[in-house]
């Protein structure tokens, strides 16, 4: 009985680990290792859809944000005017339309989702994140540790008040103000609206239009050969040039050509 409970709980705490293999070595270097960096990632709006888009990313961003350290680190950047900026300057660029949409309109997110749903591993390592008795004594020894007391420290330090009182100055506000009446920022958000990768990698060659060629078109018997025949096509379907010239006016004494003279029935020997 003893080796059964033993072997069930080496499963449980491997699951976590299994998990988190099945991630792509290139998505696993991109997956923030700490809580700060976690934090920094998800204020900015150009980023902070990335742990909803994959669930084996979403793993360890749940076990970042139930991190005591993580709290601690946001409550000291909310008192930093800079860590303001960094989020509402990140909310103008055209990126954070692109981060938005690709969470909604990729059906390969879906389908992830979709997978992971099905899979034990999953379920096993969002469960473990909230039993890991290591987390629950961190949270006990929270009140005591140095970060928490270093946040405390921060509202009496005068530094903070001095930064607040020259924020106006710092030229990320600057940027900031003058956003409204930059051209560049009208177009790179209209940009991102018209390019298919905004909308997920799937999108890509959908929407493409050099990805669609029209079928070559039979050639048509020449007017020499069977006077009553339309004349051949020679320029695509979608050819503008081809368009206009449709509706250009006959030279003059040029009789229009409809309709089309009929065949006669050849004369009988």
């Amino acid at each position: 009985m003893k080796v059964k409970s033993l072997v069930a709980a080496l499963l449980v705490c491997a699951a976590p680990v299994a998990f988190a293999q099945e991630a792509a070595p290139a998505a696993a270097a991109q997956v923030p290792q700490s809580p700060e960096a976690w934090l920094a990632r998800m204020t900015d709006m150009t980023r902070n859809m990335s742990a909803y888009k994959d669930p084996k990313v979403f793993v360890p961003f749940m076990n970042a944000i139930t991190e005591p350290s993580f709290y601690t680190a946001m409550g000291s950047n909310m008192m930093e005017p800079g860590s303001w900026l960094n989020m509402a300057n990140s909310m103008v660029q055209p990126g954070a339309y692109s981060n938005v949409m690709q969470l909604f309109a990729d059906p390969n997110v879906a389908m992830k989702w979709l997978a992971a749903s099905m899979d034990p591993n999953f379920y096993t390592a969002m469960l473990t994140q909230l039993s890991d008795p290591g987390k629950l004594m961190r949270w006990a020894m929270a009140p005591v540790d140095p970060k928490t007391l270093q946040m405390l420290m921060k509202t009496i330090d005068p530094n903070v008040y001095v930064k607040w009182m020259m924020s106006p100055l710092d030229p990320r506000a600057l940027q900031l103000m003058t956003a409204p009446v930059n051209p560049n920022l009208y177009m790179g958000w209209l940009g991102a609206s018209m390019n298919p990768g905004s909308y997920g990698d799937m999108w890509k060659g959908f929407l493409n239009p050099a990805g669609y060629n029209l079928p070559a078109m039979p050639a048509m018997p020449t007017a020499a050969a069977t006077p009553w025949a339309a004349p051949a096509i020679a320029a695509p379907t979608f050819d503008l040039n081809a368009l206009t010239q449709m509706f250009q006016v006959p030279a003059a004494g040029q009789p229009y050509a409809f309709p089309f003279p009929m065949p006669t029935a050849p004369a009988a020997k």
